[in-house]
């Protein structure tokens, strides 16, 4: 009965015009083997957040500056159409060529240009700024535009490299900045290609993909989400919206205990929840929790930090990557319903305890990528909720 409300529920906010769905309402996790308190800087206690202020903020912009141009290792993830489409990585990809694969290129600039609007005044910012302008030009992201034009690249990095493309192009469009403007033009044509694949795309899809890597459905379209939120793009917004209460209205008790598998830098259960507190008015969030994962609800919740056991091995350090973005779901659930998942900040900040102090000096396996995973964190911990 209480699905058959959430239903009617749903389709009643879809037809309602004036929908305000992400209005803001007015754990604790064993680590019996992990030392967290130990690892955090300055003695921080597992129950206080980390703050990402400038001078974490001077020392995390070191990650993206040292690999946006380091073409080597690589992993380009190309179908070759024929032996003229090999290239070297900066041939390919004039824009996004390194940080070893494309997606983890884009999010870096997305990095630096976060980093840039939250601290002006940081040390490197001449640095970061030549960096954007030469790599974002209109005819490096030509380059781009041309790679994916390309007649065996209909696939290329969707939806999870198309997601973080969004995400950069949304963080240059609000930079109160000329250079966030120019920058934002430039990248225009890629933006609207990549848009206008995803609202092609997301019909085609009839069943969401539920892994703990790249290719989970749910974290695609949050980032989708918040392009089109910002935007105003009413068309996008709504394939949004149906495609994820398609997918994942109905669903019920998530099985979190399966969690984490060990590969996984994304919780397959936490990146449900991610798209569905967007998508959902409260009422109906509230309901559709009931029945996905009721526990989160309880002031005593416990999810162990994944732990990580060889920081050197490009697989297994993505445990890392999955605490960072645990931490941004639950900042962001219990930002927005603080009455309901209030509690769930400490779980979080327990999760960002763990791996943060390592992001900073890690071998390239993680350094090409992990830092983005820690600033967005950080950066959820203290946003407001996105209208």
């Amino acid at each position: 009965m209480k699905r058959f409300f959430l239903v009617i529920l749903c389709l009643g906010v879809i037809s309602c015009k004036g929908d305000k769905s992400n209005e803001t309402e007015n754990n604790k996790t064993s680590t019996d083997s992990i030392d967290v308190e130990a690892l955090l800087p300055d003695g921080l206690a597992t129950s206080e957040p980390v703050i990402l202020d400038v001078e974490e903020a001077n020392k995390l912009v070191e990650l993206p500056l040292g690999c946006i141009a380091t073409e080597y290792p690589n992993k380009l993830g190309q179908t070759l159409e024929n032996k003229e489409a090999m290239g070297e990585p900066h041939e390919l990809h004039p824009a996004f060529y390194g940080c070893f694969d494309w997606h983890s290129s884009v999010h870096a600039h997305w990095s630096l240009v976060s980093l840039l609007k939250q601290f002006p005044k940081l040390e490197k910012k001449e640095t970061i700024r030549e960096t954007l302008k030469n790599s974002l030009s209109s005819e490096n992201i030509q380059g781009e535009l041309e790679y994916f034009n390309r007649a065996e690249s209909g696939s290329f990095e969707r939806t999870y490299g198309w997601a973080w493309l969004l995400q950069l192009a949304e963080e240059l469009r609000t930079w109160e900045d000329p250079l966030g403007q120019e920058l934002a033009n430039n990248l225009q044509p890629l933006t609207d290609y990549i848009v206008q694949e995803y609202i092609e795309f997301l019909p085609k899809l009839n069943y969401p993909i539920r892994v703990g890597e790249h290719t989970n459905t749910a974290f695609g379209l949050t980032l989708a989400y918040d392009y089109a939120n910002a935007t105003g793009n009413e068309e996008f917004l709504e394939a949004i919206k149906k495609r994820a209460q398609d997918f994942y209205l109905k669903d019920d008790n998530c099985p979190v205990s399966w969690e984490p598998g060990g590969y996984d830098f994304l919780s397959p259960c936490l990146s449900e929840i991610d798209i569905m507190r967007r998508v959902l008015p409260k009422n109906a969030f509230s309901l559709w929790m009931d029945d996905f994962m009721p526990q989160m609800k309880k002031k005593d919740f416990e999810m162990e930090v994944g732990e990580v056991s060889d920081r050197t091995d490009g697989k297994l350090v993505h445990l890392d990557g999955l605490n960072f973005s645990r931490a941004w779901v639950l900042y962001g659930l219990a930002n927005q319903y603080p009455q309901q998942f209030g509690h769930l900040k400490t779980l979080a900040n327990e999760h960002v305890a763990y791996s943060f102090p390592n992001v900073v000096g890690d071998s390239y396996e993680g350094g090409h990528w992990l830092g983005t995973f820690a600033i967005y964190a950080l950066q959820e911990a203290q946003a407001k909720v996105k209208q």
